[in-house]
């Protein structure tokens, strides 16, 4: 391989960075002065919520039979899902703090039919144990507009109730659980991240807790492939 000389790299180095030269380093100029944050509406802050509204909060959804032998592969996911949005419902009196409003409409469109029939927007339920327990939970979605879709996620408690575990309201750029934790990928305003948020079981709090969250780089440029995982990048 052909090596610039010595001196000949220098000039390039010296030329390229303009901080050095052969007598030594160089001032750039004032870079201007740091300020400290400025916290916007400092003065206003959101009301507390309500009971049934904390988040981190496990529901257990009302109306629903004892399950049997504690396995959720023996319920309908349909059933779980309206009985949820039902009670969330009646709960947040339609504001759409717990469930969005459009989602009884939506379920209107579900029929008798095993799988809810062609218009049915909740999603085909995935069984998985999230919880470290030996017993799978319920993972579903209900698809709003197209776009936007709510997340649901069930366990069954040793009393045989059936409990929502985690809620979100997200646009699912992809959904991916392996072990005992759940990722939710969102696009993001920058085309070239997509969000993802990890979830695990917090056996204390009875509920899914979100663990963390990172920026996922999507590869290339200027279009939206598949991602390595099989999910694609923020549209």
């Amino acid at each position: 391989m052909h090596r610039a000389p010595a001196a000949t790299a220098l000039a390039l180095l010296l030329g390229a960075t303009g901080c050095a030269d052969v007598e030594g380093l160089q001032s750039e100029g004032d870079r201007g002065t740091v300020h400290a944050p400025r916290t916007l509406w400092k003065d206003i802050r959101p009301a507390p919520p309500d009971a049934a509204e904390r988040p981190g909060t496990a529901a257990v959804v009302p109306g629903l039979p004892k399950v049997r032998g504690l396995d959720l592969s023996t319920v309908d996911a349909l059933d779980v899902v309206r009985a949820d949005v039902a009670s969330a419902v009646a709960q947040d009196g339609g504001t759409g703090r717990l469930v969005d409003p459009r989602a009884p409409q939506r379920l209107a469109l579900c029929t008798q039919a095993v799988d809810g029939g062609p218009d049915c927007p909740v999603r085909p339920a995935v069984l998985h144990d999230l919880t470290g327990n030996g017993r799978d939970e319920l993972i579903t979605a209900v698809d709003l507009d197209g776009r936007l879709s709510e997340l649901r996620v069930y366990t069954v408690r040793d009393d045989g109730s059936i409990a929502r575990i985690l809620s979100r309201r997200a646009v699912l750029e992809g959904v991916e659980v392996a072990a005992e934790h759940l990722a939710v990928r969102e696009p993001t305003t920058n085309p070239k991240y997509v969000s993802v948020s990890d979830y695990v079981w917090d056996p204390r709090a009875g509920i899914m807790n979100l663990s963390q969250l990172t920026l996922d780089e999507c590869p290339g440029t200027g279009q939206t492939p598949s991602s390595a995982n099989g999910t694609r990048c923020a549209r």
